[in-house]
């Protein structure tokens, strides 16, 4: 069965678990075993040793009272039949040797002196055995014995046990890895064709696929079962969504064509509206026009304070219609790109800005090589609306600064105009863009509530978008990205 490229597979996982459980408790088994065996043998040469030495001390008694060294030397070759021993000491009282053995192995011995109490002491040093005996004679010491072994059989024992030990652990790993192969067929295989299942479905989005039963009944069983349980839900489900989806389809299509429609129609009869009552609006400013010329001067104050109120209404309403047709404009009028220097649009615009008032102290700052890609008109009311605002809000400041610039940021550009007058309210930021909402008075400050919605609008249809910081009494820089 194939197993999942990316993955590892779980028969593998279990045969490696299963190996490195077994072969762990063989390995401890094993050591433990081991190192019990050699301790105990160990301890059976040792008190092997001390028996002799025992036996030699006993002989030795008569030859350490009479001074009989000759009989001693005899006492100690007898320890030649017991290969282990490489040499042998007796010591008198005084530390000197009384008589040595050595074997053709043996080199020159070293023994240390039994500490005050101690009869019998023995001193290990990986297989090499160094022991001590005291002699006695009715209560009195006469002298120390001294026996040194090389447990050449406990190396021998080691790598007899540890042969042994290698060949049950591979047996026993051969037989783990029978029974893993049939424990991997019982519960991994199962789960692998499963995992297969779910990948196929997740892949082919297939919902109408069905993992195969087990016929064990286990855990492994319930768990395919309620997969396939899932997907029966999951199919009932997918099927009713594809329904509702598209019927929600068809709405929003239907909604989106009405609303369409709407919109063009609603622009449209903005436009005509706006467009219509210029003629009529003309006329009447036309008319006040000649009478303030011709009859003012017959005209008592009253009259000529209605005449004045009447052309500054129809200057306002006049505003009111442009300010109305270029926000239909902005959202009929078909895009023309092209390239554009907004510098020099700014430029002519602060231009016309001080022609229109000399008397205001205002000072612009206009940074050069604003190129960008747009419709030229479009772009321009868009520009001049944000620039006229500034002109607006600082109105009433003896000494007042605008400043266009911009900043380049990959395959946009960042443009902005900056203001130091009345600034607004950074909690009613949202409102600035909405037609007709207002953050100030008409007293405060004239206007209709049209032109930032229309530069809104002229900066999305170029695939931009427009934002505003600022705060009260200290001025508002309005920003616009567009590509470059």
């Amino acid at each position: 069965m194939r197993v999942f490229p990316e993955t590892r597979s779980i028969s593998g996982k279990l045969i490696r678990m299963n190996l490195l459980v077994s072969g762990t408790a063989l390995v401890l088994a094993c050591v433990a075993f081991f190192s019990y065996d050699l301790i105990s043998f160990q301890q059976s040469r040792i008190r092997t040793l001390a028996a002799e030495a025992r036996v030699v001390g006993s002989n030795s008694v008569s030859a350490l009272l009479f001074n009989d060294k000759e009989a001693a030397q005899s006492t100690l070759a007898a320890l030649s039949s017991s290969p282990d021993i490489m040499g042998a000491a007796i010591v008198t009282n005084d530390g000197k040797v009384f008589a040595e053995y050595r074997s053709s192995r043996g080199g020159p011995m070293r023994w240390t002196p039994l500490p005050p109490g101690r009869r019998q002491m023995n001193w290990v040093s990986g297989s090499q055995v160094l022991l001590a005996q005291q002699i006695t004679f009715q209560g009195t010491t006469e002298g120390t014995v001294y026996i040194s072994a090389q447990l050449e059989e406990l190396g021998q024992r080691a790598r007899q046990y540890l042969a042994i030990a290698a060949v049950i652990l591979l047996f026993c790993l051969a037989a783990a890895m029978m029974v893993t192969a049939m424990f991997r067929r019982r519960v991994a295989q199962p789960i692998v064709a499963l995992a297969e299942m779910s990948r196929a479905v997740s892949r082919d989005r297939d919902y109408s696929l069905r993992a195969p039963p087990s016929r064990e009944r286990d855990e492994i069983s319930v768990l395919i079962e309620s997969f396939n349980e899932m997907l029966t839900q999951i199919e009932q489900r997918d099927v009713a969504l594809r329904h509702a989806h598209d019927a929600l389809e068809e709405r929003v299509q239907e909604r989106t064509t009405e609303l369409k429609a709407a919109n063009r129609e609603l622009e449209a009869f903005s436009y005509t509206v706006a467009h219509d009552l210029r003629g009529p609006l003309d006329a009447i400013n036309g008319i006040g026009f000649l009478l303030q010329k011709d009859y003012a001067g017959s005209m008592n104050a009253e009259g000529r304070e209605m005449l004045e109120n009447l052309r500054r209404f129809s200057a306002k309403m006049a505003g009111l219609i442009d300010d109305l047709l270029h926000l239909s404009r902005a959202g009929t009028t078909n895009l023309e790109r092209s390239t554009v220097d907004l510098s020099v649009i700014a430029a002519s615009i602060a231009d016309e800005l001080k022609t229109a008032e000399p008397d205001r102290n205002v000072y612009f700052k206009i940074a050069p090589g604003a190129i960008v890609l747009a419709d030229a008109g479009l772009i321009r009311v868009a520009l001049e609306n944000l620039m006229r605002n500034a002109w607006k809000y600082t109105s009433k400041l003896l000494s007042a600064r605008i400043e266009f610039g911009y900043k380049r940021a990959g395959s946009q550009i960042f443009c902005f105009v900056r203001d130091n007058g009345a600034g607004f309210n950074p909690e009613f930021a949202d409102r600035l863009f909405k037609p007709f909402q207002r953050l100030h008075t008409q007293g405060e400050f004239a206007g209709t509530g049209v032109g930032l919605a229309t530069v809104q609008r002229i900066i999305a249809r170029h695939g931009g978008r427009v934002w505003a910081e600022g705060a009260v009494d200290q001025g508002a820089t309005f920003y616009f990205a567009l590509d470059s």
